[in-house]
């Protein structure tokens, strides 16, 4: 069973605490985080491109010429895809690129994350973030004092204006809900930051 240490804000070592093997211990499955975030991608895409076929391009209801003896191809319409200004063939119309993934394979790709995390000594737990006011300071120097450094997320056990408003205008930090996790944040931020609460919390749902 891995065990990691709680810190305070301030950066002082309080207790350890030991993280639930199958969710902070199990070995990675690369495979199923591709997978989960290659449909995480897929659902962020909007599908809005859209192209005109013959039939919507404005003009061409006229046949540019008769049919024979004038010596050139027969043509039916100026607005055919051959023509310049004409309709696209076969061009993007307006889709959804949504499909779904099998639950437990998302929560097997959550899972293999949080414990890469611990492998890679980038998980840091705080005792927790009892901030009164909205202010970037005291998220940027609590980061300080925990030596985080690059890319951070900071987790939460749910939506917290104040942490959210806080954090926002730090470079490379962003923070999220248990509600709001996705494979996508977790692997583009190298350093991992939650409460207590928020390990209690993830080992309820993902246990």
């Amino acid at each position: 069973m891995p065990k990691i240490d709680i810190y305070a804000v301030d950066g002082k070592k309080l207790k350890s605490m030991e993280l639930k093997e199958e969710v902070f211990g199990i070995k990675p499955n690369e495979a199923v985080v591709h997978s989960v975030l290659v449909n995480y991608l897929a659902n962020q895409r909007q599908g809005t491109q859209s192209t005109k076929t013959r039939s919507e391009v404005r003009g061409g209801g006229k046949k540019p010429w008769r049919q024979k003896g004038t010596g050139r191809a027969r043509q039916g319409s100026i607005r055919a895809p051959q023509w310049i200004k004409g309709g696209i063939a076969l061009g993007p119309k307006p889709r959804s690129y949504k499909y779904r993934v099998n639950k437990k394979e998302k929560q097997l790709a959550i899972k293999s994350l949080l414990s890469a995390k611990v492998l890679e000594n980038s998980l840091i737990v705080v005792d927790k973030f009892d901030f009164k006011e909205i202010k970037t300071k005291q998220v940027a120097d609590a980061l300080n004092n925990l030596k985080v450094e690059g890319k951070t997320l900071i987790m939460v056990p749910e939506k917290n204006e104040i942490i959210q408003r806080s954090a926002r205008n730090i470079e490379n930090v962003r923070t999220i809900s248990i509600s709001t996790i996705n494979v996508f944040d977790l692997l583009k931020y190298k350093n991992l930051v939650l409460t207590v609460e928020t390990v209690k919390k993830l080992e309820e749902v993902y246990a």
